[in-house]
Parts: structure tokens; sequence; C-alpha cells
């Protein structure tokens, strides 16, 4: 048979579906609750109502004494043995850090934080005798509030002299990438435009489908855990670094792990606490949270105040950018922690040429659960303030905001382009995609009939919003990681085993949680080995069989465990060709393979890759001095990161009388570079785009004066269904990356970081001509009402303006400078309900 008829179709860029479906669908799946083993204990958390308080005592003989219960445990009875929550991201040398005991003995930092743990021989029991506990506190002032925690108005850990955890800057000036901010500004001052603004990043919670549920048996030869985590090897090296027990003693295992979106990219207290007990009672444990506790303890994202300010010419381009943000870092320094400010450092600057550019965040300790990375983690901030920007003065000069992002950002010939903060962005073409994304959308007719609608004062107005935006995706290389003082590397692992049987074995140090790895690496492999798709299995998440990985987080799976893959399957086919050439009687040289066989140069003389695999195994005719295997492993470590891009545009309708708003389309055009399975992007896209339009409409974390988390639950916590959102329109471009093999981007978190600011710049794009300047998120139908009844008592409406963007001045006419307008017109306090 000739190479040609046993070719298998191209994988790459097939819509496949996921292999991993069919059990996550029909019930076959293995989430670390459904584990059960003989003799198995559970554990229920006893955790303080307070956000600040002294622990005065705690009486557990009534929970002892209960039905089934074997011990309960207090943080003094743990003491040092239970390890510490660590912080992997330390932003400066002297940041300040408070002790994260998963169990504290003597002051609470937050409600909800673990005071006692109850176990049982059933959950059940287990819960009832944690309500057995009586706890004795002494409560103390509580820092709640960002702005004033910043000013160390009340601390939030007594045995520290601040709340500021350490100041970090990036500055182009200082850096060698562009002019000095403070000149920049004053020049446009003199003659051009400064607007400052200052915006909201409200607090979020990731919600997973999942809670979280760890399993420890530390009865074998080794301590297993499985965890609902996203990092079962970070995890294992944290388990070994903070308790001694050697690393090949420990075995993590993330099983089925029903999502994360950054929430379980975490060492939790919850898993500690679960090792300390199996390892003291010498028996498996389990604990598995509710979905209260989930949403009150489990670490949350976003929460900044972010202070803008830019500078341009009359003409509307853009010269300097300067970032000024408050981030609440919660009650601890998480494992992230400090560091997802400074991802959005790099990023505020987007997709425009700016000339001086200066980036500073103070990262700050409150009474609250702590922050972490969320699906963005960032850069869904930094893309919001820049966008929100570009809006801003878009209605300075008077201009369509399009056309004053088209003025200012990088052209297609310009790449690779080197950015005021430093990244070299390899590729892109920002042109493209909009302009497939404006056709799609009926820009133009849009924009008519938004004119129409205000010419004629109905009370639904129209509202065009815009996001063109990129993202910096891979988190590496490590050398760049170790610059900022990053505690792990940026690499990723990849091992192939070529079966004797001919089917192909992966083994992935990536670790899936819904992102579809088991197919788009199938794929790949299948497409680099010549093999068919249904004869890849790829294997994960457990450490006893991926020995070495960094995991799944910020869009770093294919780019980065893809590349891997590359690697690994060339260096198969490099093994195996030596001893193809000695099974055809053939010189190496001769050799060419394609499709998965090896065949003579000029011949139809071959043999497959499948066939080396069995004549490996048996080794009775095999060259000599050539080692018996082609298995291969490879650990890739990236130059550079990923860009992936993209405009978004979305329309939307404001009831001006009721303040609701509805969306009416919207467009999502991206550029990933080469995709390896449509249909998984466009899942990976509609999934993003429905979470930062949550984040834009419905979401948001309130805690009331006391401390207390009011929306934990899912009765409280609005999240979005598909019956609240629209049927996108989502296409791509593609630009592919010059700095991988495969030349693909991230897309995981593109729908995220593009959509929150599309929305609500439409929302306001709609009620701009009223007075209305900003909007709190969420932009509930309240906040929207109550801001156009503020800008409307302030006498501030313009009606029956006939262009669409308020009080527009002519371009070039007069030196402007704005003040920032209040946040939040509609008079709500910060964290003040739906």
């Amino acid at each position: 048979m000739t190479a040609t008829a046993e070719r298998p179709a191209t994988e790459i860029g097939k819509d496949r579906r996921r292999k991993e479906d069919q059990r996550l669908i029909t019930g076959r799946t293995r989430w670390t609750d459904n584990i059960t083993l003989p003799g198995m204990l559970h554990l229920a958390m006893v955790r303080s109502p307070f956000a600040h308080a002294k622990i005065v005592s705690i009486d557990t003989s009534a929970a002892k004494s209960a039905a089934n219960v074997v011990a309960v445990y207090t943080g003094k009875d743990l003491g040092e043995e239970q390890g510490v929550n660590a912080n992997a991201w330390p932003l400066t040398l002297d940041q300040v850090t408070p002790n994260h005991q998963p169990m504290p003995a003597a002051e609470v930092a937050f409600a909800g934080e673990i005071v006692a743990c109850v176990v049982a021989r059933s959950a059940a029991e287990a819960r009832d005798a944690a309500e057995l506990v009586d706890v004795e506190y002494d409560e103390l002032p509580a820092a709640l509030d960002l702005k004033e925690a910043a000013d160390d108005k009340v601390l939030a850990h007594t045995d520290l002299a601040t709340n500021k955890t350490a100041f970090w800057q990036l500055d182009s000036a200082g850096q060698g990438t562009g002019r000095a901010i403070d000149e920049v500004i004053d020049e446009a001052r003199a003659d051009g435009i400064v607007i400052e603004r200052e915006f909201r990043q409200q607090r979020l919670i990731p919600a997973f489908m999942e809670p979280r549920s760890t399993v420890v048996d530390p009865t074998g030869e080794q301590i297993t855990m499985w965890s609902a985590t996203q990092i079962p090897h970070i995890l294992r090296f944290l388990l070994a670094a903070t308790t001694g027990v050697p690393e090949s003693k420990i075995r993590v295992i993330a099983p089925d792990v029903g999502g994360g979106f950054g929430g379980k990219l975490q060492s939790t207290p919850e898993e500690w606490v679960t090792w300390f007990v199996a390892r003291r009672l010498g028996k498996p444990c389990k604990y598995t949270e509710t979905r209260s506790e989930s949403l009150m303890s489990g670490h949350h994202g976003r929460d900044q105040w972010q202070k803008l300010t830019l500078a341009a010419t009359k003409e509307g381009r853009v010269t300097g950018l300067k970032v000024d943000l408050l981030a609440d870092l919660g009650a601890y320094v998480a494992l992230v922690g400090g560091g997802v400010p400074v991802l959005g450092a790099w990023m505020f600057n987007a997709i425009y040429k700016w000339d001086a550019y200066q980036f500073n965040v103070t990262p700050v300790l409150t009474n609250k659960v702590w922050v972490d990375a969320y699906r963005g983690a960032g850069r869904p901030e930094a893309t919001f303030g820049v966008e929100r920007m570009m809006d801003e003065l878009a209605v300075e000069l008077g201009k369509d905001p399009l056309e004053v992002r088209e003025m200012n950002w990088i052209k297609h010939d310009e790449f690779p382009f080197t950015t005021v903060a430093g990244m070299t962005y390899d590729s892109g073409n920002y042109e493209a995609a909009t302009a497939k994304a404006k056709e799609m959308f009926g820009y133009d007719a849009l924009r008519e009939e938004q004119r129409a609608r205000r010419e004629s004062k109905d009370k639904v107005q129209l509202g065009i919003g815009i996001s063109t935006f990129t993202e910096m995706c891979g988190l590496a290389p490590s050398r760049v990681l170790g610059s900022l003082n990053y505690g792990a590397g940026g690499w990723e692992h990849a091992s192939v085993r070529m079966l004797a049987t001919g089917k192909v074995e992966v083994i992935t140090g990536a670790s899936a949680h819904g992102q579809g790895h088991e197919t788009a690496f199938s794929q790949i492999v299948a497409d680099r080995l010549g093999v068919p798709f249904e004869d890849v299995e790829i294997l994960h998440g457990d450490t006893q069989i991926a020995h070495k990985g960094m995991d799944t987080y910020g869009s770093r799976s294919l780019v980065i465990g893809g590349e891997a893959l590359v690697l690994a399957a060339d260096k198969v086919i490099a093994k195996a060709k030596p001893i193809a050439a000695h099974l055809l009687e053939a010189n190496v040289d001769d050799l060419e393979f394609s499709a998965g066989r090896f065949t003579v140069k000029g011949t139809d003389q071959g043999t497959s890759i499948a066939d080396v695999a069995l004549a490996t195994f048996a080794s009775h005719n095999y060259p000599e001095g050539v080692e018996p295997g082609i298995d291969a492993e490879a650990t890739y470590d990236p130059v550079n990161f990923s860009f992936p891009h993209g405009t978004h545009l979305c329309a939307m309708e404001v009831d001006t009388e009721t303040g609701e708003t509805t969306m009416r389309k919207y467009v999502a055009v991206d550029d990933v570079g080469n995709i390896i399975n449509p249909l998984i992007v466009d899942g990976q896209t509609h999934g993003g785009l429905v979470q930062g339009i949550a984040q834009a409409l419905w979401e948001e974390a309130v805690y009331d004066d006391s401390g207390t988390l009011v929306s934990g639950s899912l009765v409280d916590y609005l999240l979005p269904t598909a019956a609240d959102t629209i049927s996108f329109e989502v296409e791509h471009t593609t630009s592919p990356s010059t700095t991988n093999t495969l030349g693909t981007k991230g897309v995981g978190e593109a729908g995220t970081i593009a959509s929150t600011p599309a929305v609500v710049n439409a929302i306001l794009d709609a009620v701009r001509h009223l007075g209305v300047e900003d909007i709190m998120m969420p932009c509930s139908p309240a906040r929207v009402w109550n801001a156009i009844h503020t800008a409307a008592a302030k006498g501030s409406s313009t009606e029956g303006a006939a262009m669409p963007h308020f009080d527009a001045a002519e371009p070039g006419q007069s030196t402007t400078h704005r003040e920032s307008p209040s946040v939040g017109t509609s008079g709500q306090a910060e964290g003040a309900g739906q």
C-alpha cells in the first residue's frame, strides 16, 4: 500500500468533538468527591463569622461527644505541623507578607477562615458536630474599604504595621523603552489633551461548577492526595517544601476537575488541613466544600481601583499613559497574589503606540477573602482600563471610537513590534480583524440607527461598544519569570510512547479541567506521527504518571504544552529512523518520513512507524549500537509570550425609563494564530464571552459593613445562564505566531478579556448624550437608571444631539484638560447591591 493511501486525514484544523465529553455527559466521571476508600473519614470545617477577631477560646467537648465523631482539631492542636500557604510571587524583597496558616490559633483575618475541624465517619455527622463547636471571639475593627485600608486607617493584621504589602513600578523611561511620563503629560496639558479617569474593578468569584474537594490517603508507601486542582505538580512541590515529606513520597492526582478559571490555581487551607488530619490519624480523609463555603472561602478575583491619565495630541494621537492601581489582596498574599495586577503592567499599553508609559501598583491587605488569579488574571483589568480610556478620548475629540483606535494602533507591517512596556509582539493584524468585525456587525447601519433613535428621542437608546485588544499568553519564558521574582519556571514537559500495538500513549504535564486537552493534543500528535486520531491516548493530572509538569493556567497549555508534544514526537521520529533504515536495508539519509511512513526516496518501499514500534518491542532484527526504544520526552521553554488579539463589537439597548439593558448583537473576531480544533476554540470563546459580559452586567461579590459576604449563595451572586445571553457571532483571522512551531496563540481567556469593556462602552455610548459619563460595574438596571437621573438632575442633559457622542469638541479646537468624573454616577456606594 502506498504512503498516500495510508495517510490519515490532516487532524490539525479539524472540528473534532471532544474525546472527554462522552464520559463527562454520561456520568462516568471520577470527581474527587466520588472517591471512596476503605475506612475513610470525613471533615467539616468550623469557620469564623467575623472578618477580624482574636480567638479567645474554643470549646470542642460537645462536638467530640457527638455520634461517630473521631476527633476535633483546632489551630493549637495542629501547631507548626500544619504547614503554611505559600506565596510564590513576592513582588519585592521587602514585601509585607502575613503568615498564612491553614488554621490560625490566635487571630482570624476574614469571615470564613477556618478555626477548627471536625472528623467523623460521615460528612453529615461531621457537619452536624461542627455546629456544636463553641468559639469565643474578641471582635476587632476590620479593614474593608480598599482606599481606607491603603491609608492604614484600620490594620488587617494586628502584628503588621501597614496594610500595604509592596510598591511595584514599570516605567518606560527607566527601562529605556520610552520617554518620561510626567514630561509627556505636561506637554499635553500645555498643547494637547489630558484625560484623567478613575475606574472600579469590582470583586468577582470564580464560581466553578465543581466545588473544591480533597482526599488524602496516608496508608501506603506514598501519601496520595486527590484534589480538584489546576496544579497537581505545584501542589506536590509545595507539600514537600513546607512539610518536610520527601517529594518522592507524595503523589498528587487531579482526576476529572469541573472547571477552575484560576479559582483552583491555589494551595488551599482545606488541602493542608485534610493532609494533616489524615497523617495524624493514619486513615484516609475527605473534605468537600459546600457551595456557600466555595463562594465564601475560595479565593476571589479582580478588585481594583484604577486611576488612569492619558495624554494625547489635539488630533488624537496618544502620547502617554500613566496607571496607578490599588489592588485589594484580601487577608493574605496568595500563591500568585500581588503578581496578578502586575500581569497587567504589560497590557495597559495594549495595541497602541505610546511615547511614554508608567505603571504603578500598590497591593493592599483587607479583611476579606484573599484575591488571586481569575480568568485573564490582570489582563482583563488592563484591557478594561485602556479601552474605556480610548472611548473617553474619542468623546473628547468628537470622533468615531474606531477611528481613534485605528490612528493609534500598531500596523500589520510593523511587526515584530517592541512596545513602550518592553514586550515584543511577534505578529498581528488589527486591521484585518477590525474590518471583518465591522462587516459582520453592520457597523455603519447600526450607527445610523443610533442617530435616528437619538433624533426621535426614543425611550430605548442604542449604544455601540468597542474593544480592540491583545493579551499575553503562556506565563513564560522561565528567565523572564525569574527576573520578576516569580517562584517557578514557565516550561512544560511531555512524553510520547509508541506502544508495540502501534497505539500512542502521550503524557503531558498540563492538567486539564475542561479545556479539551485530550482532543487537541491527540490531534497534534496524530498529525505529527501520522497515526489515527483514535489511536492516541492522553494521560495527565497524576504526578506518578506525569512526573514533570507546570500544570494549567494563563492560556499556556497549547502554546507551551503543545510545543513540548511536538518536540517529543519529533524525537520519536528521529529515534525510529535508523531502525526503519535497518529494516528496509537502506541508508538513513535516503529515508523520508511522511504520513506515518518511512519511505526510501524515489521508491514505494517503506514501513510504518507502527511497524517500527513493533520491531523495537521484539528487538529481533535491530541495528547494532542503537538503543532498543523509540519513546521520547521533551521539555519546552518558550522564548516569548504569545499575543492573540481581536476586535469585539457590542450593541446594547438601554431603556432610559427603567435602566434595563438588552444585548442586541455581539461580534467577536479573534486572531489566535493557527487553530488546532475550531470547535474547541469557539467553545472557549463563547464561555469567555459570558464571563466577561457577566462582570459588566451581573456579577459582584458584596460585603456588608461588618465584613460578611452577603452574596454568599447563588441566590445572591448573580451568575448568568444561557437564557440571559444571546447567540454570539464568532469568527477568526489568522496571523500565526512566529515563536513556536505550530504557530498557535492562546484562546482560553480572550473572550473574558475583551468583552467587559465592549459591553460597558456600549451602555455608556447609549446614554452619553444624556450626560452620563460613567457607570460602575455591574451595570444593573438600578445603577443605569440612577446614572441617567443623576445626570438629568445636574442639568447636563443634551437630548436630541445628532452626534453619537456627548460634549464633542471640534478636532484640534482648543487645549483640553478634564478632571476625573465621579466613578459610579448612580450615586451608589462602593459594594452597593444590585
